[in-house]
């Protein structure tokens, strides 16, 4: 009897280190990050400039961690850390370091876990592929999905981007988006609406579609980008105006990735919203698969722009941070 109760002691034990463990990966874990500086150009380094953006620093980014990659959204809070999510369905964040000039010198501090689904376990299979991230101004993060079209909303109060989501409201019309063509730009307005942007659901009269939604529900409006351009990600001013990243690729041409400035006056319902090019990324400048946009206060009041490359888990291509500082008229 005494070694049966000690046999279950130990089977007791031996559950609760594994169950503690599942919650510590549930949670997140400390990963090992390496970096390297990328110039804008890496022909010249003394190119600091592409279009109305000054080049503040990129880094290449790498980690040991098998599912480290694939990121796509991107948000940079007040307090330095950014954040992101990726093709696999996990969260990532880590914190920037920038030297006494404000140019981007490192990345530290990582950690990465897994997004959870609605019932508190990690997503899985075709519903983990994650593809834009924004931070509410109450602290709630929402994160759309591709492939399983939809919003989650990871609310503060329940761990964020670590805890279980709830649905946030979505068009009817985003099921009918290509399975790797929905929702991966997205971005609070001033006035508390999300704007959401397809990647590849067009409108009968051409342009990508697109919403504003808020508590009233709903309305429809679109995007047009340049010319074989599709926008993957997008981030709201202080002054109200939007700005929005697009990508393109080619066999040919590889990647290229444009940045452009909706006016806040032209965010409105039915609208069909064209920007006025801010920078275009395409060789020799340093170019990816861009598809994660953030925006930043600067201690001088200065607006930063971060640009994010998603590295599709392909050794051809790489992870890419770049900082710039956005000269306003």
């Amino acid at each position: 009897m005494t070694g049966t109760r000690a046999l279950l002691r130990t089977f007791a034990a031996a559950g609760l280190v594994a169950a503690l463990a599942l919650a510590g990966d549930a949670l997140g874990a400390s990963i090992p990050l390496s970096t390297s500086p990328v110039a804008l150009d890496p022909q010249d380094s003394s190119v600091r400039r592409m279009g109305g953006l000054a080049f503040l620093g990129g880094l290449a980014l790498r980690s040991g961690v098998e599912d480290f990659g694939g990121l796509s959204g991107l948000s940079v809070g007040a307090d330095g850390r950014l954040s992101a999510v990726s093709d696999r369905g996990h969260w990532f964040t880590a914190r920037i370091v920038r030297d006494g000039a404000g140019r981007l010198v490192d990345l530290v501090d990582g950690e990465m876990g897994p997004l959870q689904d609605l019932r508190g376990r990690p997503v899985r299979g075709a519903w983990r592929d994650a593809e834009a991230l924004e931070r509410l101004p109450g602290g709630d993060w929402l994160v759309s999905f591709e492939r399983r079209h939809r919003v989650w909303r990871y609310a503060a109060e329940t761990g964020g981007l670590r805890g279980r989501p709830a649905p946030f409201p979505t068009p009817q019309a985003l099921a009918r988006a290509p399975a790797n063509g929905g929702l991966e730009a997205l971005t609070p307005l001033s006035d508390g609406r999300i704007l959401m942007l397809s990647q590849s659901l067009r409108r009968e009269d051409g342009p990508p579609a697109g919403w504003l939604v808020g508590e009233g529900g709903s309305e429809a409006l679109a995007y047009r980008p340049a010319p074989r351009f599709k926008p993957t990600d997008a981030a709201l001013l202080a002054g109200g105006d939007v700005l929005v990243l697009s990508r393109r690729f080619s066999l040919i041409g590889g990647f290229a990735a444009r940045i452009e400035r909706i006016p806040a006056a032209a965010i409105r319902a039915g609208a069909v919203l064209r920007g006025t090019s801010v920078a275009v990324f395409r060789p020799p400048l340093t170019v990816d698969n861009f598809e994660g946009l953030a925006v930043a206060q600067d201690a001088d009041g200065a607006t930063l722009v971060y640009v994010l490359s998603d590295d599709n888990f392909n050794g051809f291509q790489r992870t890419l941070l770049l900082l710039f500082r956005l000269d306003e008229d």
